[in-house]
């Protein structure tokens, strides 16, 4: 029997010991600013760009931000007097996800965070007909087929014949002539 209240007290001073210790896990120094990042556009593929604007630094004239789906760390610079702006390049190996962007002001004093979706779009087909010019051989095929077009045997045949009813009528012409000063 005496192990009851030796088990209740030992589970008091558990207790006891385990409540600030949770209490202060759990509580956390509040920041300056907190905010939200805003992301244009809200759905992007893989390989666009967004734009970032942030206002939870405060007078802070800049910011970093990163994200899983960024290609770097975004780089945030002063835009227009509404807070800070940055843009981003979104990795081209992106899965179809909704992302968080982690924005930290320089000075410490802010922080923010914000979400934007990688979304695949097909890729666009032509609506009317394309000239396919087909990139460098196009140049070398064109080269072989004017070389092959030259004249060919029928181009030849066709020549000496003209040749021949010229020849013949030159012959004619002097041999008049010769007649008409001899008469």
């Amino acid at each position: 029997m005496r192990s009851l209240p030796l088990t209740f007290c030992a589970a008091v001073a558990a207790a006891t010991i385990a409540l600030p210790a949770s209490a202060a896990s759990t509580y956390s120094e509040p920041d300056d600013h907190k905010g939200s990042v805003s992301v244009t556009p809200s759905s992007v593929s893989p390989g666009g760009e967004v734009e970032l604007r942030v206002d939870a630094c405060g007078k802070g004239k800049s910011a970093t931000g990163n994200s899983e789906a960024f290609v770097s760390e975004a780089h945030f610079a002063p835009a227009d007097g509404k807070g800070l702006f940055a843009e981003a390049r979104i990795r081209s190996d992106a899965a179809p996800d909704d992302y968080e962007v982690w924005v930290t002001c320089k000075d410490g004093h802010g922080k923010a965070t914000g979400t934007f979706t990688v979304v695949h779009h097909s890729r666009p087909s032509p609506v009317a007909p394309v000239r396919a010019g087909g990139g460098g051989t196009a140049t070398l095929a064109e080269r072989a087929h004017t070389e092959q077009s030259g004249p060919g045997t029928r181009h030849a045949v066709i020549g000496f014949a003209l040749g021949a009813v010229a020849a013949v009528a030159v012959a004619f012409r002097s041999a008049r002539r010769r007649r008409s000063a001899l008469d």
